[in-house]
């Protein structure tokens, strides 16, 4: 396959016209940095907020037009609002844009949010298949958040249920590695995925479509975008659980997934310290903003039990976690010991929970998979249970 540069793409942009038939969208600025990976193009256009529907065409003429190009198999466009809007002769038609982040971006579906300070506006689309979605967050990198969505997500494939993995960690995914896939997804019909599997759970990550030494420079609305298609443009088929692997942290990923994803509830993944615990009450905090109950806390790394003595240290201090669930009043979902059986197998794509199911670490995963499973039932059946409250000492 001929490789395809930035360059030719840009050229082959000047072919469609702006907004009111004004210039082209690369001379006008609109088109943000190309990134071409696998035969793929990805993209946005920025236009005014208010305008985003009215546009969608433009956005479906760019899309065309680099699919035309020998060398490119699908393009991912979207059409996003910030500050750039404000530039060029159509903004001069769009006063006050919204900035971004706060309310101003739009999808290219046409779906808009609310005003800041306000709801959300749009209504969160179920994915079709899916029956719940979940998401397992941290408020800080490091914590062994992806080693424990992968292992819940095959603790809950053990306990007899459905289950699929969105890795949603744009910047540093995982999953390829935990569940040792290699390859590229299937594009079956339109802009739909084929997801990839393995140990009989279905995947899609955005490491299946970059090479894992490629650096994403993305910017907010292109992960949103990314992010929006990966769930909703893949075939999922039936699942009754599909876990989320969060990026970690608050930001603008998160905020996007918790808005305008239908998560039935969210996993906070936490080790014992109070750095962590603090980092912690952000993702609590953050989804008890937008309505989205916490199902429970997990303490990962809770303990280390050498090997040739059976001694515990605890050495990142112990019960941490716990207590701060006790404290905002949400569930305890258990402790999780620092152990080398986890960090190995994890490292080889084996995780503990297939490779040594009998042993002590699956069978901790496959409680805390009933216990998520427990407290969703619960919620799904008296409605979301009133957000905790976040109290800051």
């Amino acid at each position: 396959m001929t490789d395809v540069s930035k360059e030719q793409v840009l050229e082959r942009l000047r072919t469609v016209r702006g907004p009111d038939m004004d210039g082209n969208i690369v001379d006008m600025g609109l088109v943000s940095d190309v990134f071409i990976s696998d035969g793929k193009a990805y993209f946005s256009i920025t236009v005014p907020a208010e305008r985003a529907r009215e546009l969608d065409p433009m956005r479906a003429a760019a899309e065309r037009v680099v699919k035309e190009i020998p060398g490119i198999k699908a393009a991912m466009v979207a059409l996003t609002a910030d500050k750039r809007a404000a530039s060029g002769p159509a903004a001069a038609r769009a006063p006050n844009p919204q900035p971004p982040g706060r309310g101003a971006a739009h999808d290219h579906a046409g779906h808009a949010h609310a005003a800041p300070g306000q709801p959300p506006q749009r209504a969160k689309c179920g994915i079709p298949g899916v029956g719940a979605i979940i998401a397992v967050a941290s408020g800080k990198g490091g914590v062994g958040k992806s080693t424990t969505s992968v292992n819940l997500a095959l603790a809950l494939k053990a306990n007899g249920l459905r289950v699929g993995i969105l890795d949603a960690d744009i910047y540093g995914p995982s999953m390829p590695r935990l569940l040792k896939i290699s390859g590229r997804p299937q594009q079956i019909e339109g802009r739909i995925i084929k997801p990839m599997e393995n140990y009989g759970i279905k995947v899609m990550s955005m490491g299946f479509l970059v090479d894992e030494e490629v650096a994403m420079i993305w910017r907010g609305p292109m992960i949103q975008s990314a992010l929006m298609q990966m769930l909703r443009e893949v075939a999922w088929g039936e699942l009754d659980v599909l876990v989320v692997d969060m990026p970690p942290g608050t930001g603008d990923a998160q905020l996007t997934m918790a808005q305008q994803v239908p998560l039935a509830g969210a996993v906070i993944v936490s080790t014992p310290q109070d750095l962590a615990l603090i980092d912690a009450r952000k993702g609590l905090n953050m989804f008890s903003k937008v309505e989205v109950p916490v199902l429970g806390i997990v303490e990962n790394m809770s303990y280390f039990i050498a090997p040739d003595t059976g001694n515990r240290y605890d050495i990142f201090g112990h019960g941490g976690a716990r207590k701060e669930a006790e404290r905002i009043g949400v569930p305890f979902l258990g402790e999780v010991p620092l152990t080398m059986d986890i960090r190995e197998t994890s490292d080889a794509g084996t995780p503990v929970v297939v490779s040594n199911p009998e042993g002590a670490a699956a069978k901790t995963y496959r409680a805390i998979a009933t216990r998520v499973w427990q407290e969703l039932e619960t919620v799904q059946g008296k409605g979301a249970r009133g957000a905790p409250a976040i109290v800051f000492e």
